[in-house]
């Protein structure tokens, strides 16, 4: 199947607002895909429904990974509407979150390493959200552009950080370069892996991104997925699980080449890698030191199959952890609702009779609703603190040594529960 071929059928599907069957490989084409990792029928991670409301019929789909050995690439199996997963209420934002936001601040001191920058220069965010990357390059002088598809663009906008309300394409970049000229630096941070027609976003980029511009991707990392057994990142906004070698493989496909990669904490674990045409910049060594990595460790069939037996043993182990503490008689708060908190309390099967409910900081957009495909009501943290469960689960155990001395230095008493890699009960007290 052709780069055209597979384009015209994803947008058709899309376009009728229906999911699209994975059937030959996002950047390839290749149809020898094979199965990884089967986690039942997911419902959307970020749709919640609001407390109190009755339960009815909500969607569920099937989260199947599968493995590329052309391109390498691991993807989801089925690709779902974004109308359905990208919702104009969509509640995240990446501002509230304190790891995002240094790692932003980072982004913009690394980049200038690479990329001699001005005041002339135009910035474009693709999935801009509320603004928080960007508002780095807007600090430092320079020109920016976001470009989100939901209302948390609104929020970048009332800070003065202009943003485009809608879904990155060829129609945005045409726009953005007939008003503002060719963009310097195109961020992708955590969207990259999200967007389907991955082919067709490519070349959106190239069209928009200056002869000397740089293209900046951040995904989560496939290495710290299978190393960290981070199965509770598999979602269906996820459409790829990247490795640099995948990566290389479709930037080559469209005359780009990687000048720079580097592996970072955020999510657990991601890679931020920089791609420009061929020949514009010298390519740094990190770019062979990473791919030297994966080459040792050899994402293969073999070392997959390993990944999902881990990963059954880790439910199982959860399982048995969360049924001696119940019968106890004892109570557990879930810590954070990222969206890969839904994944891992679906997959596992952890209902409100396990889990009392989840605390989220204040201001956050998910208080006041259930977990996705649960009656877990999502409250203010403060109730841990006023309730004092005997236990809390950690949630976003992916930044938990960080979490854990916070909230206990904010008054909670109980212990926690590190659900992954291998479940594990913490009492730093």
């Amino acid at each position: 199947m052709t780069n055209d071929q597979m384009t015209e059928s994803i947008q058709l599907a899309a376009g009728s607002g229906s999911s699209v069957v994975v059937d030959s490989c996002q950047i390839s084409g290749s149809t020898d895909l094979q199965p990884i990792l089967f986690l039942g029928y997911l419902p959307p991670v970020n749709q919640m429904r609001p407390i109190g409301e009755s339960p009815k019929e909500q969607p569920a789909y099937p989260a199947q990974l599968l493995y590329c050995p052309e391109s390498k690439l691991v993807q989801i199996g089925l690709i779902v509407d974004p109308n359905i997963l990208f919702p104009p209420e969509y509640p995240y934002t990446s501002g509230t979150t304190k790891i995002l936001r240094d790692n932003f601040a980072e982004l913009y001191q690394d980049c200038q390493t690479i990329i001699p920058l001005t005041a002339e220069d135009l910035i474009v965010d693709i999935g801009s959200n509320d603004g928080t990357l960007l508002s780095n390059f807007k600090n430092g002088g320079h020109r920016v552009q976001g470009i989100e598809p939901t209302q948390r663009g609104e929020i970048a906008n009332e800070k003065g950080i202009s943003t485009a309300i809608e879904f990155f394409g060829r129609e945005i970049a045409t726009k953005v370069k007939s008003e503002q000229g060719p963009a310097k630096i195109i961020t992708a941070t955590n969207v990259f892996a999200h967007i389907e027609d991955i082919h067709e976003i490519v070349e959106s980029i190239l069209l928009l991104l200056d002869d000397k511009g740089v293209f900046i991707s951040e995904s989560h990392y496939l290495l710290s997925l299978v190393e960290t057994l981070q199965y509770d990142t598999i979602y269906h906004e996820h459409l790829r699980y990247y490795s640099l070698q995948s990566l290389e493989y479709l930037f080559n496909m469209h005359g780009l080449e990687v000048i720079h990669a580097k592996r970072i904490p955020t999510h657990g674990g991601s890679i931020r890698v920089y791609a420009a045409r061929k020949g514009a910049y010298p390519v740094q060594p990190s770019v062979s030191k990473i791919l030297e990595e994966e080459i040792a460790v050899d994402l293969n069939n073999q070392k997959l199959e390993e990944f999902k037996h881990q990963v059954v043993l880790s439910k199982l182990q959860l399982h048995s952890l969360l049924l001696d503490i119940k019968k106890q008689g004892h109570r557990i708060y879930g810590i954070g609702a990222p969206s890969r908190a839904s994944t891992l309390i679906n997959y596992v099967g952890i209902d409100d009779g396990i889990l009392d409910c989840v605390v989220e900081v204040k201001g956050s957009y998910k208080t006041g609703k259930y977990m996705p495909g649960t009656l877990i009501p999502v409250i203010e943290e403060t109730a841990l603190f006023e309730n004092q469960p005997e236990y809390a689960l950690l949630l976003s155990w992916h930044i938990a040594e960080e979490l854990m001395p916070k909230l206990t230095q904010k008054g909670f008493k109980g212990k926690y529960i590190v659900p992954l890699p291998v479940p594990r009960i913490v009492d730093i007290q």
